[in-house]
């Protein structure tokens, strides 16, 4: 799950919360003394939801990379069984199941990118190819494209976002050292192929945050390979007098490669039929690797949910359908949920009463990260209903005594488009390669100053790469809430009606799912 862009805001110990009264008539099993006839026993479906039946999905899912080149990815054969293999098990629950296909621009390395210091002093440079970057083989001299050395502030640089920025390279082959700032990648990449160079190396602005090795996308595919490198390492090749670099870069693209969502329905009839619970979870993985924590520890969950509703009896008690989901390309964009909240009819989107997003719930040394549908910590609040939802997972969290934090609800995970059309969201997540501070430490366990997930995106994120604990919690987070939305007769407000209003529209996020694109 999320690259770069990450961030964490303050934590907060969701026990100080108890006092507060629930958003929606919710909480454990003894909680419904407090909470009268309004009250949802959560109990069953969260006993039912075990680590053991999540972890029989994730291991089938490690056995499906392992026989498909290591991964899971959207357009490849690993994420086809991934997707056949939930709609099993799915439809053995009981559920009417649908293969949703769409079309999407499928990119991924055949080859590790590399790049290498020619002259004057030789040596290799840490790289990774953008999304979309073209193949090739270049060997030439760096020029340096208007950039920021120290940089002003975060965004600020405007490094190859004009085509006048570009010198004229030359007959020889060239380079473009390009920093991040203003544009997207993609601006800088295309301008420094029309400007003639054949390859483009573009490195992290400066700032804290903005030091690392820079990954993303281009958004579109381009014909010069175009790596990322970090600010230090781009510092250094813009000082260095005389510079000559090798860049290497061997990629696949394809704009119409297609993959699949599976969507599943109880064929039960409720009191509120026009009030349908969207819960997903993205199945794909990165092409790197088997994708176990991301988002394979989402994925079990939600399949576990989906399995242990149907069998547990709740279906007779629910108040409004729920619909689970399990998204394609995500890692290239959220293009599974697009393509699906994209084609419903306006009728279908009105009927969408929450959706509740779970991707990365696993993270080896996790957090218990909650969207903040409230934006009270940044300002960035949902669609209306969102506040309420993130409450509903605070209460729970609270009433286990359990330390939790809002973690930015940016639109980075597939519950992006719904709050677009203004329906309110949700979810859960345990952290990717943001690095866990002393505080969480202190709050949640784990080691200060490492990644919550050391193996995000890579090919050791498989079935050593997850938590157990995590997992227990927040499954039986994800668990609670899914059945307090679905079982309570209340509803998010009182009234059991969606306030269809947006509350604040989020501007466009800078990134495409997982990827930075600025």
């Amino acid at each position: 799950m999320r690259s770069a862009l990450y961030t964490t805001a303050a934590v907060v110990l969701t026990s100080s919360l108890l006092a507060a009264a629930p958003a929606v008539a919710s909480a454990n099993h003894a909680d419904t003394k407090n909470h009268g006839k309004n009250a949802v026993d959560t109990s069953r479906l969260t006993k039912a939801v075990t680590v053991n039946g999540q972890l029989k999905t994730l291991r089938q899912l490690q056995v499906i990379a392992n026989r498909n080149d290591g991964n899971r990815a959207s357009g490849l054969p690993g994420y086809d069984a991934s997707a056949n293999y939930v709609a099993k098990e799915l439809k053995k629950a009981g559920y009417k199941v649908t293969q949703q296909t769409f079309t999407f621009p499928f990119s991924r390395d055949l080859a590790p990118a590399t790049l290498a210091r020619v002259a004057p002093t030789p040596g290799d440079i840490e790289t990774t190819a953008f999304d979309y970057s073209g193949s090739g083989d270049v060997t030439g001299p760096v020029t340096s494209i208007a950039l920021a050395i120290p940089p002003g502030e975060a965004g600020s640089t405007t490094s190859g976002c004009d085509a006048a920025d570009f010198p004229a390279p030359g007959d020889a082959p060239a380079v473009a050292l390009i920093q991040r700032g203003t544009c997207d990648f993609g601006v800088k990449a295309a301008n420094a192929e029309a400007a003639g160079y054949d390859a483009a190396i573009i490195f992290n602005e400066g700032q804290e945050g903005r030091q690392e090795l820079l990954t993303g996308t281009l958004g579109t595919p381009v014909g010069i390979p175009v790596v990322g490198i970090s600010y230090e390492d781009g510092k250094a090749l813009s000082e260095t007098a005389g510079a000559t670099v090798r860049v290497t870069a061997s990629t696949e693209v394809d704009l119409e490669r297609q993959t699949t969502n599976v969507i599943a329905d109880l064929p039960r009839k409720t009191k509120n039929p026009d009030q349908v619970v969207v819960v997903g979870a993205h199945l794909d993985s990165v092409a790197e690797g088997p994708g176990i924590n991301d988002n394979g520890t989402g994925t079990a969950g939600t399949l576990e949910i989906a399995k242990q509703f149907a069998k547990s009896g709740l279906t007779k008690k629910a108040q409004r359908p729920v619909r689970f989901a399990f998204w394609g390309a995500e890692e290239k964009g959220l293009l599974g949920a697009y393509h699906y909240v994209e084609n419903l009819t306006d009728e279908q989107r009105d009927s969408i009463y929450a959706n509740l997003n779970f991707d990365m719930i696993g993270s080896t040394n996790f957090a218990r990260f909650v969207y903040d549908g409230d934006g009270s910590e940044d300002g960035n609040a949902g669609p209306a209903g969102s506040a309420e939802i993130e409450k509903v997972f605070l209460d729970y969290f609270g009433g286990k005594k359990l330390a939790s934090a809002p973690t930015a609800f940016d639109g980075r995970s597939d519950y992006g488009p719904f709050i677009e059309v203004g329906i309110p969201a949700g979810g859960l997540f345990s952290g990717a390669e943001g690095i866990k501070t002393p505080e969480e430490a202190t709050l949640f366990g784990g080691t200060a100053g490492e990644a919550y997930d050391p193996c995000y995106h890579e090919a050791c994120d498989d079935i050593t790469n997850v938590s157990t604990t995590a997992i227990n919690q927040l499954g039986d987070a994800a668990a609670h809430a899914v059945a307090t939305l679905v079982l309570s007769k209340k509803g998010l407000y009182g009234d059991a009606q969606r306030v269809s209003a947006s509350a604040k529209k989020l501007s466009a996020p800078k990134s495409d799912g997982h990827t930075l694109s600025r």
